[in-house]
C-alpha cells in the first residue's frame, strides 16, 4: 500500500441522504496525519463544503470520481453507487449490502469484477469476534423510537424532513396531559436499542428492555400489552418470530405501533412476520389492520438520515482511525477484502 493515504469522498446520490462518512473535523485529523483528502461538492450533504476546504481538503465537482479519481485513492461513501459507470475500477468503501443475498447484489459485484475494482464493504468492518467497529445503530434506534412515539401521539407528519436532535427532542417532550404510554424495546442493550431507550425516555416513556433472555422464551401476551414495540435486535441467524399475523386479530392486543429499526423484512432473519415491505419518508406508516384496534408499522431502512449531523459525527468518530489504518495493511481491512473476494468467487454473487 502507498505511504500516503488518499481518500476521495464522493457525493451521495440517494434522495434524502444528507449523511457523510467523514465529518470535516475528522477529515482535518486525517490530513494532519499525512493523508490526502479530496471531497466532492454536494447539493445535499449536511456539512457545507467550505468546512472541508477549511480542513485542508481539495474540492472537486460532484460525481467526478468516475473520471478524475486516481487509481491509488479510495472512493469513500455511504450508500449505493449510481447506475453508471457499469464497470467499477476503483477501490470503493461504502455500505454495499452485497453479501447476504440482498437485491441487486449480484449486479453490483459483477460491475466490480468486470472493472477490476474492489469493494471494502462497511458492513464487513468488524473486529476478530465479528462486532461492528463503526455503526449508525444508535441513531437508527433513536429515530425509529421517536417516530413511533410521535405517530402514537398523532404528531407525525409526512413526508418526513431532516431534523437536529434538539428539534426532535422538542417534539418528543410534547406529551399530552394525563397520557400513560408503555413501550418495549427488543434488543435493548445493543447500539440501536440504547438509542431507542434514550429517545423513549426523552419522550417521558420508561421502556421495558428485552434482550435474548426475554425473546428466548417470549411472553407474547406481555409484548402485546404494550402500546409501542421497537425492534432493534441485531442477529446473523434466524430466530423464532416475535409476532405473526395471528397477533393482529388477538382481542387482548393493546399494541398499536411497531417501530422496526432492524428492517429485516424479506429476509430469513425477519422476526416480525406481520408486514412485507419497508416504508419510506414519503409514506412512513403502513396500517396492518383496523380491528380489534388499529396496528401500524414504521419500517424505514435509512433512519439515521433523519438526524444526519449527529449520526454522521458519531460514525465519523469511529471510522477515521480505521481509515488511517488502511495504509498499514490492517487485519480489519483485510477481513473486508477477504469477504469481497469470497463473494466474487461464489457463483451466485453472494
Amino acid at each position: 500500500m502507498p505511504d500516503t493515504l488518499s481518500l476521495w469522498i464522493r457525493h451521495e446520490t440517494r434522495p434524502n441522504e444528507q449523511r457523510a462518512a467523514l465529518a470535516p473535523e475528522d477529515a482535518r485529523r486525517l490530513i494532519e496525519r499525512g493523508a490526502r483528502l479530496t471531497v466532492e461538492e454536494s447539493t445535499q450533504r449536511v456539512f457545507p463544503i467550505h468546512e472541508y476546504a477549511a480542513a485542508g481538503c481539495e474540492i472537486v465537482p460532484q460525481g467526478s470520481w468516475v473520471s478524475l479519481c486516481p487509481a491509488e485513492a479510495y472512493v469513500l461513501g455511504l450508500k449505493e453507487l449510481p447506475d453508471e459507470p457499469t464497470l467499477l475500477r476503483h477501490r470503493h468503501i461504502f455500505f454495499g449490502h452485497a453479501y447476504k443475498g440482498q437485491a441487486r447484489a449480484r449486479r453490483l459485484l459483477r460491475k466490480f469484477e468486470a472493472g477490476g475494482g474492489v469493494l471494502l464493504d462497511l458492513e464487513s468492518l468488524v473486529d476478530a469476534d465479528g462486532h461492528r467497529l463503526a455503526a449508525f445503530g444508535y441513531w437508527a434506534g433513536y429515530a425509529g423510537a421517536a417516530l413511533a412515539v410521535l405517530h402514537r401521539r398523532g404528531l407525525l407528519t409526512a413526508p418526513l424532513a431532516v431534523l437536529s436532535q434538539s428539534e426532535l427532542d422538542v417534539r418528543l417532550r410534547q406529551s399530552p396531559a394525563g397520557e400513560v404510554l408503555t413501550a418495549v424495546v427488543i434488543g435493548a442493550y445493543g447500539r440501536g436499542g440504547r438509542g431507542a431507550c434514550d429517545a423513549l425516555r426523552t419522550a417521558g416513556v420508561e421502556p421495558s428492555r428485552w434482550n435474548s433472555a426475554e425473546t428466548r422464551a417470549l411472553d407474547r401476551d406481555a409484548l402485546l400489552a404494550h402500546d409501542i414495540l421497537v425492534n432493534a435486535i441485531g442477529t446473523d441467524h434466524p430466530v423464532a418470530p416475535f409476532l405473526t399475523k395471528a397477533a393482529l386479530d388477538d382481542p387482548r392486543r393493546r399494541l398499536s405501533v411497531i417501530g422496526d429499526v432492524t428492517c429485516d423484512v424479506g429476509s430469513d432473519l425477519n422476526a416480525l412476520l406481520v408486514y412485507d415491505r419497508v416504508t419510506d419518508w414519503a409514506h412512513p406508516v403502513e396500517r396492518l389492520c383496523r380491528r380489534p384496534r388499529p396496528l401500524d408499522v414504521i419500517a424505514i431502512d435509512n433512519l439515521p438520515s433523519l438526524l444526519p449531523a449527529e449520526a454522521s459525527r458519531a460514525y465519523s468518530a469511529d471510522l477515521w482511525p480505521l481509515l488511517l489504518a488502511l495504509r498499514e495493511g490492517s487485519p480489519v481491512w483485510e477481513r473486508c477484502l477477504h469477504d469481497f473476494r469470497r463473494a466474487i468467487g461464489s457463483r451466485d454473487g453472494g
